[in-house]
């Protein structure tokens, strides 16, 4: 919500109050929601902060403190806002535009540090999106330690627990977290905690040519259950056909979902992937794997579930070993971190997650992730770039049966360690 208006804050709670300091703050009016972090100066008796590329400065005037918005030279709208020693809330209009103000004093870590959190949910969601509610408000540092369904909404009995369609446990509202920033997500614990899945048994049509679809024999009465051995860490179907009775797949749980609140304000289905993260299915996020993710709303709001067992590249069944999961994992906050897409870390190496359209839209997105990143964190200019990604770079298909296609590009630390 960038333009220019006149702000008089009017403090009735704390006449004279100082207002010094960092906020965070909300703007809603016009059909638009936005939200920042701002830190108001006080200087020679006059307050300042800037907010969207806006200056606003000003001077307290009695049981009032008035801002003049500075753009152009030209000031514009009033409100006046009720204020206490960690909120201001008020109402006005913006070019004739009413518009309501909401901030708050950032909430203050516990003198204790870091916490652990037990969390068991409850109610589970089939979006992502800034309209949830937090289940658990966390400090940066926190960890959390809980659960998922399965896509089916089954938990770790196989009791259901909700409709299916890759329900999701939280949100975990992150405090500080505002737009601009990136929250760190590090799985530190994925584990199976059941015996059995369940998958798909049929390559999807969009990665088949047309002919072959169109030809192949139907399939009756095929059972993919799975058994899953934890103690010998292999997946086996439980009802086997003769000819795959002695087939086995290594077990690498991974989380399917994770994500935050889309920007401006949307909504999408849990199946769903973009900047934001969401249903990236990508079997390498598993334990020991940061997942760095924008942030577009106060708190972030992180969404987890989607479990799997294993999982081969693309999920070209429509399915993965799908499974209910035991999770902990700890989150860090970095402001200002203009992130644009999911990033990815994993001892081994640093990868970028591209969502488009098609194959060609995601490649391209994911490889200019990691050149932005080679050029921001290195200093590279495009030569040296396109060295670096033309000697080293590698590409994972993670995901081919979603709304959007998901290409991963990576490179190995081990390159990395020579950079200068």
């Amino acid at each position: 919500m960038k333009s220019s208006f006149l702000i008089v804050l009017w403090p009735l709670a704390l006449a004279g109050a100082d207002l010094s300091g960092t906020w965070e703050l909300t703007l809603r009016g016009g059909g638009a929601v936005d939200s920042s972090r701002i830190e108001i100066a006080l200087k020679d008796g006059r307050y300042s902060f800037r907010h969207d590329d806006i200056e606003f400065r000003g001077a307290p005037e009695g049981s009032r403190v008035r801002f003049d918005c500075i753009e152009g030279a030209k000031p514009c709208g009033v409100m006046t806002v009720d204020t206490t020693a960690t909120t201001m809330t008020g109402s006005g209009d913006m070019e004739g535009i009413p518009l309501e103000w909401s901030a708050r004093r950032p909430a203050t870590p516990p003198s204790s540090g870091p916490a652990r959190h037990e969390f068991a949910p409850t109610i589970y969601h089939r979006q992502f999106s800034s309209d949830k509610p937090p289940a658990l408000r966390i400090f940066p540092g926190d960890t959390v330690h809980t659960t998922t369904v399965d896509s089916g909404g089954r938990d770790a009995n196989g009791v259901r627990r909700v409709f299916g369609g890759n329900p999701l446990t939280g949100p975990f509202y992150i405090e500080g977290a505002m737009p601009g920033d990136a929250i760190a997500v590090k799985f530190t614990r994925i584990r199976l905690n059941r015996d059995s899945a369940q998958s798909g048994a049929r390559v999807v049509p969009s990665a088949l040519e047309p002919w072959v679809l169109r030809d192949q024999p139907k399939t009756e009465n095929f059972d993919s259950t799975w058994t899953l051995d934890r103690a010998a860490n292999l997946g086996r179907l439980a009802h086997p056909t003769p000819r795959l009775k002695n087939y086995t797949v290594p077990l690498r749980p991974m989380v399917g979902c994770v994500g935050v609140a889309p920007p401006g304000g949307e909504a999408y289905r849990s199946g769903n992937l973009g900047d934001w993260g969401g249903n990236l299915d990508y079997n390498q996020i598993a334990e020991g794997v940061t997942v760095f993710l924008p942030v577009y709303a106060p708190g972030a709001l992180l969404f987890v579930g989607d479990g799997h067992a294993a999982q081969g590249d693309g999920e070209l069944t429509g399915d993965a070993l799908e499974t209910s999961l035991e999770l902990e994992f700890t989150v860090d906050l970095q402001r200002n971190a203009r992130l644009n897409q999911a990033r990815i870390e994993s001892p081994g190496y640093i990868m970028f997650s591209g969502v488009g359209n098609s194959l060609p839209d995601a490649l391209q997105h994911a490889t200019t992730g990691l050149s932005r990143y080679l050029a921001t964190r290195y200093s590279l200019n495009p030569a040296e770039v396109g060295i670096v990604l033309g000697s080293g770079i590698r590409y994972d298909i993670a995901e081919i049966v979603d709304p959007k296609v998901h290409i991963v590009a990576k490179l190995p630390r081990k390159l990395l360690e020579g950079l200068q």
